[in-house]
């Protein structure tokens, strides 16, 4: 069977050009924010206006009812009204079912191959079938692309978009803890595993670190720990208190990391940032990380847990490294409740001749489950 390395497709990094940024707006029996599904449409109307002061944003929701709904909730917390209608319009919406919002994890995965853009559609059960039911989030992918026109790639395994980085040169950065799970890919060797992301993502290398951090309930999502912020630098998340359980993974990553080569077997520039302090809502530890950030055409959105100084290092350091992007932060107090922040929340479309009015047309069609 034909994959899109096979055919010359290959995945972005998502510090390149894009067109658009993928959203599923929560919903209120979804188990992701419980006691807190009130306090949510503010932060992730914040996230959204950002992104579509700089590019389209498509949001999925359950039927036109819940557009109404959302546009008036974005309008109240402050996207613009000529984004959200006539022809200066940037926000579109979908007719898609999901289970919970996560769209990093359940949305499309766009791949390139010249100017033809094409969809990879993993399997997905809910992050080691911990929170059922997941059938519609396993079937985003193929739903969107079919309303839009483009082609399906059916991948054999179990993956979560949030679990892998890309370089953008060819490299891979991933973790055993969470693609070597056996609550994912029971009986599936480590080499079939590292074959499909090859060959459905179009890469040629893959650099394994082995955990993530303390709260993370995906089991160690790599978008929590480390990123790429070009083809040789990556930035890394480093708790520096001894006393906290995020010490020793990310000071051992970041051994990893200072060791690792790219495709071309050279090393990377490596970054480090500090973790934010804390956050724990009833007793438990939530994901708070700087590191879940998310690139838009000229601007990085960062989660901020508070303006103290941890925060105002992590700007520093990432207007330093990204002096051509604005870093423009998001707050995620609420947000974390539901375990993640900015960068789970969305996917990603790359810049593609096309795509754009593609995915534009595709959007507010009528479509029978």
């Amino acid at each position: 069977m034909a994959t899109p390395r096979s055919l010359g497709y290959t995945f972005p990094a998502e510090f390149a050009p894009q067109c658009a940024t993928w959203f599923s707006w929560p919903r209120p029996e979804g188990i992701s924010f419980p006691g807190r599904y009130h306090m949510i449409a503010r932060d992730l109307g914040g996230i959204i206006r950002e992104v579509a002061l700089r590019q389209d944003v498509h949001i999925n929701v359950m039927n036109e009812n819940w557009q109404r709904i959302v546009l008036a909730l974005l309008s109240t917390h402050g996207v613009p009204k000529r984004l959200l209608r006539g022809p200066s319009r940037r926000v579109y919406f979908h007719y898609v079912k999901t289970n919970e919002c996560w769209c990093r994890d359940h949305g499309p995965a766009f791949v390139l191959k010249g100017k033809q853009a094409s969809v990879v559609d993993w399997k997905f059960n809910a992050w080691g079938g911990k929170y059922p039911p997941w059938d519609d989030d396993d079937a985003v992918p193929t739903r969107i692309a079919k309303r839009a026109g483009l082609r399906v790639f059916n991948a054999p395994v179990v993956m979560e978009g949030g679990s892998v980085e890309f370089n953008g040169a060819g490299t891979i950065l991933t973790t055993s803890q969470c693609l070597l799970n056996r609550n994912r890919n029971p009986g599936v060797s480590r080499a079939k595993i590292e074959r499909a992301l090859l060959d459905y993502y179009g890469q040629e290398h893959i650099m394994w670190l082995s955990e993530g951090i303390e709260g993370d309930d995906t089991d160690g999502h790599i978008d929590d720990l480390a990123r790429f912020l070009s083809p040789i630098t990556v930035v890394i998340g480093v708790e520096e208190n001894k006393r906290d359980r995020n010490h020793r993974e990310t000071m051992r990553a970041l051994a990893k990391l200072l060791n690792a080569r790219d495709q071309d077997g050279s090393p990377f520039r490596v970054v480090t940032i500090p973790m934010p302090a804390r956050v724990e809502y009833e007793g438990q530890r939530c994901p708070a990380t700087f590191m879940n950030f998310l690139f838009v055409n000229g601007a990085v959105l960062v989660p901020q847990f508070g303006n103290d100084a941890r925060w105002r290092e992590c700007k520093r350091t990432l207007e330093r490294a990204l002096p051509h992007l604005e870093v423009v932060p998001v707050d995620s107090r609420q947000l974390i409740w539901g375990l993640g922040s900015v960068h789970c929340l969305s996917q990603q479309v790359p810049d593609a001749p096309g795509l754009r009015e593609k995915l534009r047309r595709a959007a507010e069609k009528p479509v029978a489950y």
